[in-house]
């Protein structure tokens, strides 16, 4: 009796434990999808090629209308050729966008910024339509970039 009724809460046990589980992976699913659908429509807003336009700090040569900056649907990547088709710096990793702050990490470098390889950043970014307005929280990289079009590109 005592082994049939250790049987019988064994199972409900289980029924109970399988029952719990599948209602919080049911619930996390949704959550994790609609987490998924809002970054994928703040990430397409950024996906695409920006040219520098505006900086409190562009460089020494400038990049203003010269640096490029990328993001494809998992990456970033910014470089600056010179007027004569040499490049001045390349760098880029991985990134996460949440619709206002961007979290990137350098994975890549070339030699002028190989210090970069690494390290972590993170900025405001507010997009309004083909203009992109980058704020940084230390002020160094306040920049405005606007996307290149087909129209636009050489």
């Amino acid at each position: 009796m005592v082994q049939i009724r250790n049987q019988h809460l064994l199972s409900i046990a289980l029924i109970s434990l399988f029952v719990a589980t599948f209602s919080f992976r049911a619930t996390r699913t949704v959550a994790d999808d609609e987490l998924q659908i809002a970054k994928h429509e703040s990430t397409s807003k950024l996906v695409g090629t920006w040219k520098l336009e505006k900086a409190e700090n562009p460089g020494s040569p400038s990049g203003i209308g010269t640096r490029l900056k990328m993001f494809n649907g998992t990456h970033w990547c910014v470089i600056q050729p010179d007027g004569a088709g040499k490049i001045v710096f390349l760098h880029g990793g991985t990134y996460d966008f949440d619709g206002s702050q961007l979290k990137t990490k350098t994975d890549f470098a070339g030699e002028l910024t190989q210090t970069f390889v690494g390290t972590s950043g993170t900025v405001k970014l507010e997009i309004d339509g083909d203009v992109l307005n980058q704020i940084d929280p230390k002020g160094v990289f306040n920049e405005t970039w606007r996307r290149v079009m087909k129209t636009d590109a050489k």
